[in-house]
C-alpha cells in the first residue's frame, strides 16, 4: 500500500528533515511539524519548487506541549485531506551520568522521547481509528536494546520503552487496518549525533535515511537500520555483559 500522506513531527532537521525529502522525491503530500516554524517553512519553500505536484503542510509543535500534539495533527490533517502516515520522529539527546546533578537533562529526554512519544501515539491512533486506518511508525534506536553506562544512559532508557510501545501495539493490530512500525536507527549523520564519540560506524545522513525510508514503505514490523552491520550487532548487543556495554555509549 502506498501511504500518500505523511506526518512527521521532528521534521525541521536532521532524520526528519531527510525523511521529508525522500518521501517528497517519491511524490508524497507531507505534514511536518516542529518546533522551529522558520526551519519548516524553508524546507516547505524547498520541496515544492523541486517537486511541484506535492502538497506540503507546516505547523509549529513543541511535542512537549501535550495538548498541542491533537490540536496541530488534526489541523495538518485537514490541510491534507487525511494523513496515512503518522512518523513519531521529534526527539533529543541530551543526558548526564545518573547522579551527576544533572537530573534537568536526563528527565527532559525522558519526557521528549518517551512520555511525547506516548502522547503523539495516542492522537495517532485516534485518527487513524477514525479513517479506518493507518501506519504508525516509531523512531526508537538500536541502544534501545542494550542499556549503556554515562551520558546515553537516559537516552538508552527512552528509546527502550519506544520500542516496548511499538512491540506491544504491533500485537494488538496483528490483524490490522492500522500497521506498526518500529525503527531502530544506528549511528546516522544529524545534529544529534554531531557530537557523539561512537563515529566508527557512523553513516551519512541519506544513507540512512534510505534504509529507514526503504522500512517503512515494506512497513516492516521492527527494523534496526541500516541493516549492515546494525541487524546483527543488535544480537550482539543484547548478550553483550555490563563491562562491554560502555562501547556503544
Amino acid at each position: 500500500m502506498t501511504r500518500q500522506k505523511i506526518l512527521i513531527t521532528g521534521a525541521s532537521s536532521g532524520l526528519g528533515e531527510g525523511m521529508a525529502r525522500a518521501f517528497a522525491a517519491k511524490g508524497r503530500d507531507l505534514a511536518l511539524c516542529a518546533r522551529r516554524i522558520d526551519r519548516l517553512d524553508e524546507l516547505k519553500a524547498e520541496l515544492v519548487a523541486r517537486h511541484p505536484g506535492i502538497t506540503v503542510a507546516v505547523a509549529a509543535l513543541d511535542v512537549n506541549d501535550h495538548d498541542q500534539v491533537p490540536k496541530v495533527f488534526a489541523e495538518l490533517s485537514d490541510e491534507l485531506g487525511g494523513i496515512d502516515r503518522v512518523i513519531v520522529n521529534a526527539g533529543i539527546g541530551k543526558g548526564a551520568p545518573l547522579g551527576s546533578g544533572k537530573l534537568w537533562a536526563n528527565k527532559a529526554t525522558i519526557e521528549t522521547n518517551l512520555i511525547a512519544a506516548l502522547v503523539q501515539i495516542e492522537t495517532a491512533l485516534e485518527m487513524f481509528k477514525a479513517s479506518g486506518g493507518g501506519h504508525l511508525v516509531l523512531v526508537s534506536s538500536v541502544l534501545g536494546n542494550k542499556g549503556v553506562p554515562g551520558v546515553k544512559a537516559a537516552y538508552a532508557a527512552s528509546k527502550a520503552g519506544v520500542t516496548s510501545l511499538g512491540e506491544s501495539l504491533r500485537a494488538e493490530y496483528l490483524s490490522g487496518p492500522i500497521k506498526v512500525t518500529t525503527l531502530e536507527p544506528g549511528y546516522i549523520e544529524s545534529e544529534m549525533t554531531a557530537k557523539s564519540a561512537s563515529t566508527l560506524l557512523m553513516v551519512d545522513n541519506e544513507t540512512g535515511v534510505k534504509a529507514m525510508v526503504d522500512a517503512m514503505e515494506r512497513e516492516a514490523g521492527r527494523a534496526a537500520v541500516p541493516w549492515w552491520p546494525w541487524a546483527p550487532l543488535v544480537q550482539v548487543m543484547r548478550m553483550l555483559p555490563p563491562r562491554l556495554a560502555k562501547r556503544f555509549a
